[in-house]
């Protein structure tokens, strides 16, 4: 959606390296945005990702307005596999929909085989692929590691609306799955959750949404770790003005 950062730019690198030819889409979706202010309100710099774009090695760009991407559109309902009623889907009504009508429609407008998408949505992208998969979409979905910032806090265009002293605070979601991590596999799955929440509890200006332990495909809570090999830590937290998701995913 724009504001682009290294996180970004490491999804055109990633693909500069596996296809012979690179398009990036740039749209901010008014169907994911529950909050009209908070869409209005989205950084864009559009000539700075253009330059940022050029210097990476990107071969195209798509940057339709509004009034192209939604000419002649009609809002489909998919089937999300209930991946749209939990964690961001619960506190965000409507916005997976949002994010998979108008992926579609890009996607038919750029036609890739294959498409990178950063971990850090880390529902998105298991809801993208599990859309792929029901609509036979020709083109194959791929997750980019995190891009973190030196102190943890994983990058993010909304980043850039934190205050300093929110900027602080921001990275205890980072420290929160770090903590977890370690406890992953042993002890309890209570346990490795006690250890997040307490490292939140603990910072200041952190007010959390959820902290979850979950299978990596369908997000659904995992209550032990037997017979579980990978499991997903996701945690969002409103920090000042901004809500941050991070996540973490922990191998036995």
């Amino acid at each position: 959606m724009g504001a682009l950062h290294e996180g970004h730019l490491a999804l055109v690198q990633a693909a500069r390296q596996r296809a012979d030819a690179v398009a990036v889409s740039i749209f901010v979706n008014p169907l994911q945005f529950n909050d009209p202010d908070d869409l209005a309100r989205y950084p864009r710099h559009p000539e700075q990702d253009l330059d940022l774009l050029a210097a990476t090695g990107a071969d195209m760009v798509l940057m339709p307005s509004t009034a192209e991407v939604f000419q002649g559109f009609t809002p489909r309902h998919y089937n999300l596999g209930g991946l749209d009623a939990i964690l961001e889907g619960a506190s965000r009504p409507g916005h997976f929909q949002g994010v998979v009508n108008v992926v579609e429609r890009l996607f038919h407008y750029v036609r890739p085989d294959l498409a990178l998408f950063g971990e850090k949505d880390r529902q998105q992208l298991a809801v993208i692929r599990h859309t792929a998969i029901q609509q036979h979409w020709p083109v194959e979905i791929v997750g980019h590691p995190i891009v973190r910032a030196a102190d943890g806090l994983a990058l993010s265009s909304r980043n850039q609306r934190l205050s300093p002293s929110e900027r602080t605070a921001a990275p205890a979601l980072y420290r929160c799955l770090a903590a977890m991590k370690e406890l992953a596999f042993h002890g309890t799955v209570e346990e490795s959750l006690s250890a997040g929440r307490h490292i939140l509890d603990a910072s200041p200006g952190i007010a959390t949404d959820y902290l979850v332990l979950c299978l990596p495909d369908t997000l659904q809570p995992v209550a032990s770790w037997e017979g579980v090999e990978e499991v997903v830590a996701l945690v969002a937290a409103q920090v000042g003005p901004v809500r941050l998701i991070d996540n973490m995913a922990f191998n036995r």
